[in-house]
């Protein structure tokens, strides 16, 4: 295991999906940093002088290197260290990873935050919004009705991980609606997730960070 000083640096947000699916791949490799969570309303100067972009995850390496974004972070961590195969399909099939998630990120996201936004957005659409995100997902169950019953093949990867901290946030605007859906697949596949001890982990509530602390080493 690496000398606490050569940590890299997490910073968090615990509910934002985008550092949830970054806190479950450097779990997953069993990698340690310090995990610094913020508070979004109030972003530490610490945080900001070291990511312009100023949204989390940005993960910051011993050479001070910085990943500013979720999918490059979930990628260096497998990479370091990949116990489970959460790269085996990024492997095989590399393109096809990158357009999942290019339509997740994209498309499907845009869907995402004018549904549970609706306010901030155009109101009015928020139910148009649900039925395009709704038509990707109706996609996701009829590929988890496979024989292989994840996303990643096999067995739960990457993109299963990258995919799920979404796919609750879209369940959580309308719970009953969403638990209606004849997306059998997909609802036992979020379920499991849910209750999931790997889930739970990454979910822990942790204090914000304040300086001078390293942070909480993750995992613990």
């Amino acid at each position: 295991m690496a000398d606490t000083d050569t940590y890299p640096v997490l910073w968090s947000f615990r509910r934002c999906p985008y550092a949830i699916r970054a806190r479950l791949a450097v779990q997953a490799s069993g990698m340690r940093v310090w995990l610094r969570e913020i508070l979004l309303r109030d972003k530490p100067a610490a945080f900001i002088a070291t990511s312009a972009k100023a949204t989390v995850p940005v993960l910051c390496l011993a050479d001070d290197r910085v990943i500013e974004e979720s999918r490059d972070i979930m990628l260096w961590a497998l990479r370091q260290s990949d116990p489970q195969g959460w790269l085996t399909i990024w492997q095989q099939n590399p393109d096809f990873c990158s357009g999942f998630l290019d339509r997740l990120d994209g498309p499907f996201k845009h869907h995402l935050d004018r549904y549970k936004y609706a306010s901030r957005f155009d109101g009015d659409a928020a139910e148009q919004h649900r039925h395009q995100g709704g038509l990707f997902l109706a996609e996701i169950d009829q590929s988890l009705a496979g024989e292989d019953g994840f996303l990643s093949g096999q067995a739960f990867g990457i993109l299963d991980a990258a995919s799920l901290p979404f796919i609750r946030q879209f369940r959580g605007v309308d719970i009953t609606w969403f638990d209606a859906q004849p997306w059998p697949f997909l609802h036992a596949w979020l379920a499991a997730f849910l209750s999931s001890d790997a889930f739970a982990n990454v979910m822990h509530k942790y204090p914000p960070w304040r300086p001078p602390e390293d942070g909480v080493r993750f995992p613990c």
